[in-house]
């Protein structure tokens, strides 16, 4: 006579309701989503050199958008997503060379992380406009 197989009481997978969020979990997120967010600001990049070398018309309209409060919002968006990209990967090498993996200096790194980027960001932008 043939037995019903019962499939095998496996533990469910845990998913992001049942972790408890950290900051490292956060920063984690976030640096992947600046990574990414630095190619769409390249093509932007890329778009605002060939609008320079196409000429003074172009070049004009290029700067009227970049410089409109939509585009430096773009443009601030980016120098955040480019700074703090760079401060999270500076996070890792000090993974990488072996330091900081201790539960509260890996958890301080993480959340200095967001305040590091954010003041570096203010600080360029306030030196760009002093400079101007």
């Amino acid at each position: 006579m043939l037995t019903e197989v019962k499939p095998a009481a496996r533990p469910l997978s845990p998913h992001l309701q049942i972790y408890r969020w950290s900051w490292t979990m956060a920063m984690s997120i976030v640096h992947r989503a600046t990574g990414s967010a630095l190619y769409a600001g390249t093509v932007l990049i890329a778009a605002w050199l060939v609008a320079a070398a196409s000429g003074p018309a172009a070049y004009e309209t290029a700067q009227a958008i970049a410089g409109s409060i939509l585009g430096r919002l773009v443009l601030f968006g980016y120098s955040f997503a480019l700074l703090h990209h760079m401060v999270g990967g500076l996070r890792h090498f000090v993974w990488d060379m072996g330091y900081g993996y201790d539960p509260q200096t890996r958890m301080n790194l993480a959340k200095y992380s967001v305040f590091v980027s954010a003041g570096l960001t203010i600080l360029v932008w306030v030196v760009a406009y002093a400079l101007r």
